[in-house]
């Protein structure tokens, strides 16, 4: 089962970056192939965080898909989990992670697919890394936009 893992340190506070990347309805207006997004309104789970379902529409060259997913976000642990209600994977699985850093926040990404079209499945494998890389540096631009970096100490 191939996991895709990211870590990244950025000058931020932990719970910003949690809050943004927890706002998964604002992803349209950051994340360019994300061209629409429409969230349930979030249920509050026993551990003192919420749980929604998002439905995304994704487009890139030629490639136009929907999917669901269910969005877990626990403050406390400053945790995301993400994972597949619908859509054209046979899995899908993300979680993102928040922890303190003396910088700001070291953020950490693990995802975990498989499409069900071998077609599609071996054209994003080819570009995997690539793409992921790439969605990230979108959250990191949008807390740039966002938040004023932490005093280096």
């Amino acid at each position: 089962m191939p996991v895709h893992h990211v870590e990244r340190i950025l000058p931020y506070a932990p719970d910003e970056v949690f809050r943004l990347v927890g706002d998964v309805k604002r992803y349209p207006e950051f994340v360019p192939w994300i061209t629409s997004l429409i969230a349930t309104r979030p249920v509050p789970t026993p551990d003192g965080g919420d749980r929604l379902s998002a439905e995304a529409r994704v487009g890139f060259s030629f490639v136009h898909e929907a999917f669901s997913t269910r969005v877990e976000r626990n403050p406390h642990e400053r945790r995301i989990t993400v994972s597949l209600i619908r859509g054209p994977f046979r899995r899908l699985e993300n979680q993102w992670r928040f922890e303190e850093h003396p910088v700001g926040v070291k953020v950490v990404f693990d995802i975990d697919f498989e499409f069900k079209s071998p077609l599609l499945e071996g054209l994003l494998r080819a570009n995997f890394e690539r793409a992921v890389d790439r969605l990230i540096s979108c959250f990191e631009a949008r807390a740039a936009a966002l938040y004023t970096p932490r005093a280096a100490g």
